[in-house]
């Protein structure tokens, strides 16, 4: 991701917590990295000067700081949202000292950006499964079930995502990417419903897309807002909802339950 280093939100790191070495032996003023990255991401063999090259377990041992730093931060976000979260609460929480932190991130925006970078990975994976060509020959209530269930779970394990995704204060980085992907998701919805919908025009069946897409946006605002048995049945009443929209577009008999349970 870009660098975006004008929004707001960004916590220099106080200048008597700037100056130690991180854990790779570094300081944070030689080589560190941009603000859209984690420090200590140097390449499999790092050279000190005298031919030998560093040695891996350091590598190691600052990429598991780095993922301890960014769950941590994911868990504050998730409870705080971004913006009152803090780089001290995000040390707090993952028990380190906020010099450590600075060591691997210059500010939170550096460590929202890292973390949404990663996050966003992850999605694109997900829903680049959950959208395959062979959804085509399922059922409509069986095809519903295996796209939505994927991304519906996606989300309920990573809370830090929504948080990043659609925050009023999130940096521009990170919203120029998701805009994106919703972009290239949306797409694919099309994708799907036009081996459903090849009566219609194209421009119909965009419609509908664009419809569908609007009501699975805002049904998983609602499964996240509940937990448990509140959460589950937000999952059906969703369904429920594109079922029989699409349904009669389709033209398919509706099945014995219209609320498919999840697997």
């Amino acid at each position: 991701m870009s660098d975006a280093r004008a929004g707001k939100g960004i916590e220099p790191a106080p200048a008597d917590e700037a100056a130690p070495a991180d854990e790779a032996g570094r300081h944070p003023g030689a080589g560190g990295a941009k603000a859209g990255g984690a420090q200590g991401k140097a390449g499999p063999k790092e050279d000190d000067g005298s031919g030998a090259a560093r040695p891996r377990r350091r590598q190691a041992r600052g990429e598991a700081r780095i993922a301890q730093l960014l769950e941590a931060a994911a868990s504050v976000f998730s409870s705080t949202g971004y913006t009152a979260a803090s780089t001290n609460a995000i040390a707090r929480e993952a028990g380190v000292s906020p010099g450590t932190l600075y060591q691997f991130f210059p500010n939170k925006e550096a460590i929202a950006i890292e973390l949404g970078d990663q996050l966003l990975n992850r999605w694109r994976d997900t829903y680049g499964a959950a959208f395959v060509p062979s959804h085509i020959e399922l059922p409509l209530d069986e095809m519903l079930d295996a796209i939505l269930d994927p991304l519906i779970t996606f989300n309920c394990e990573n809370p830090a995502f929504g948080v990043l995704m659609h925050g009023t204060e999130i940096p521009g980085a990170i919203t120029q990417e998701h805009d994106t992907v919703h972009a290239t998701m949306l797409t694919r919805v099309e994708a799907i419903l036009a081996g459903y919908l090849t009566d219609l025009h194209a421009d119909q069946v965009s419609r509908i897309a664009h419809m569908v897409f609007a009501v699975f946006t805002t049904g998983l605002d609602l499964i996240m807002g509940h937990e448990g048995d509140q959460r589950e049945a937000y999952v059906k009443e969703l369904k429920t909802v594109l079922f029989r929209y699409l349904n009669p577009l389709v033209g398919e008999s509706a099945p014995d339950s219209a609320c498919p349970k999840r697997p």
